[in-house]
């Protein structure tokens, strides 16, 4: 379970029932964005509190009795009504789900598994989407099998805002799908394993952690073979990205053979190494003849930041550093435009077909191309020295990308378009995934010093609402991510805005994650 930050507890309410073991929890504030109630201090029903499992919160956790109707109930007051989320905390030690009723104020809301967590020791979280009434509200837990409950931690009741909804979607997506059907080598589903990494990163309990690590790691070795090859041929930067998560496992196990694949990247990209590029450096989005001599502003993301990582936890610093950031400064000497957003794509023939003959521009500003390249760029800011020669051009560029951010926001919603400056124009939407990576942009470059707080704060809050927006939890117990532009080429604007709108695409889902994990450390 992730730890962060909850609202004090206020006092506590003595238990009435007879029957009933331990007091009923203190009222907390839904509204405070986040309230973690522990189950031994609520009212059990045929049950015991007891510590002889490992990794529970509090001073123990709630066994109960195996039989049907034995429940724990905790007391919540929310000093207003609306929609939250409860998130109870448990252990299932066996091979069957232990059902259960989940009760507000006397009406059964949801029904969850309460599915197997392995052994006793190991803990997840089920969560479920309720509406509370302002004031006092007695939510039940209740055992529907002779089994009884699992053994139950903790509560946690949360606000749009207050549940962890990284943590949430990586639990549904892990639920959906195992290492060996989440997808094969491509960049969304790495990016997705990124986004997750990053989780990890910011988790304290150590069996979660572990837990996460042990999933990218299941997926990457259907990939690399015991001597750290990959059978790919690498002739697109989108296939190049998946390195990023060869990097992190090598930094997470020291095992050689991640080590060994990234470096099978890396060498790719290398001067003399055979990858084509302009006639000013920049690397073709791939080496196939429908691809040759065009850079497009997803590129950046697909290799540059692979590099920047490799120089920084790998090796070869000087040159990798100074790949990633050449690559940055030659695309936005050619895509960035004077209103700071970049366009999508760039060919130095003008021969392809969407290419403006006189400068070789694509015609429209796609959003998540555009979001790619802030994703990259500030990424690589962090990774590359103080003093690196290339520093203060790329926050410049940074500067003018977030300038034209600002500029198209939709003031209704907080997101941004498809089509980022034609939001008038018919059939224009706003995609989730694009912005995810703008309100990240933004963010970052507010921390880091780039831009002015001032001036930027009130674009990264709409924009964290307006991303939020976009999830929900379901009845389900599972997250679902809505708006996402499947994969895109390079078109015209009917092209964008026909583009089919995915629910839990990886997209969505890596970005959202890549979002929600840089503005809520």
């Amino acid at each position: 379970m992730r730890t962060r930050a909850v609202a004090a507890v206020l006092g506590l309410l003595a238990a009435s029932c007879a029957v009933a073991i331990g007091p009923a929890h203190a009222a907390s504030s839904v509204n405070a964005a986040s309230s973690v109630y522990e189950a031994e201090d609520a009212t059990i029903f045929h049950g015991t509190v007891d510590t002889d499992h490992l990794g529970f919160t509090g001073t123990g956790f709630v066994n109960t009795a195996n039989e049907v109707g034995a429940y724990v109930e905790f007391t919540v007051d929310s000093p207003t009504a609306g929609d939250a989320t409860l998130a109870l905390r448990y252990a299932n030690g066996t091979t069957a789900g232990r059902q259960a009723d989940v009760s507000v104020d006397g009406t059964v809301v949801s029904t969850p598994a309460f599915a197997p967590t392995t052994d006793w020791n190991t803990w997840s979280v089920s969560r479920l989407p309720v509406t509370l009434r302002a004031g006092t509200n007695l939510i039940r837990v209740t055992g529907t099998t002779t089994g009884g409950l699992p053994d139950l931690d903790s509560l946690t009741v949360a606000d749009l805002l207050g549940t962890q909804w990284s943590d949430a979607l990586v639990d549904s997506t892990m639920h959906r799908y195992t290492p060996a059907t989440v997808g094969g080598w491509s960049y969304p589903v790495a990016l997705y394993m990124m986004g997750q990494y990053q989780l990890a990163q910011h988790t304290t309990d150590p069996a979660r952690r572990a837990a996460l690590i042990a999933y990218i790691k299941a997926w990457a070795d259907r990939f690399v073979d015991a001597s750290g090859h990959i059978a790919n041929s690498f002739t697109s930067l989108d296939s190049m990205m998946p390195g990023q998560v060869m990097i992190a496992l090598y930094r997470e196990t020291g095992q050689t053979k991640y080590g060994l694949a990234a470096k099978q990247i890396h060498d790719r990209l290398l001067p003399g190494a055979g990858y084509p590029t302009t006639p000013d450096g920049g690397f073709w989005h791939a080496t196939s003849a429908d691809r040759a001599d065009q850079l497009w502003s997803d590129g950046t993301f697909m290799a540059d930041p692979f590099m920047a990582q490799y120089g920084r936890y790998i090796g070869d610093s000087t040159q990798s550093f100074d790949i990633a950031t050449k690559q940055l400064v030659v695309y936005a000497s050619h895509l960035q435009q004077p209103n700071g957003l970049l366009k999508h794509a760039y060919d130095a023939s003008k021969s392809a077909s969407w290419a403006d003959p006189a400068t070789g521009l694509a015609p429209e500003y796609w959003c998540r191309a555009v979001g790619w390249y802030g994703i990259a760029a500030t990424e690589i800011l962090d990774l590359i020295p103080a003093d690196h020669p290339r520093r203060a051009q790329l926050i410049s560029i940074v500067r003018d990308l977030v300038r034209g951010m600002a500029a198209y926001q939709d003031p209704a919603s907080g997101r941004w378009f498809q089509v980022v400056d034609k939001g008038a124009d018919p059939g224009n939407w706003t995609e989730t995934s694009c912005s995810a990576m703008f309100t990240q942009t933004i963010d970052t470059a507010i921390k880091r010093g780039y831009v002015p707080a001032d001036t930027y704060q009130p674009v990264v809050d709409a924009g964290e609402r307006g991303e939020l927006a976009r999830i929900s939890l379901h009845d389900d117990g599972l997250t679902y991510l809505t708006s996402t532009s499947v994969g895109t080429n390079v078109g015209d604007y009917a092209y964008y805005v026909d583009r089919p709108q995915a629910t839990n695409d990886f997209h969505g889902l890596g970005a959202f994650l890549y979002f929600y994990e840089e503005t809520h450390p």
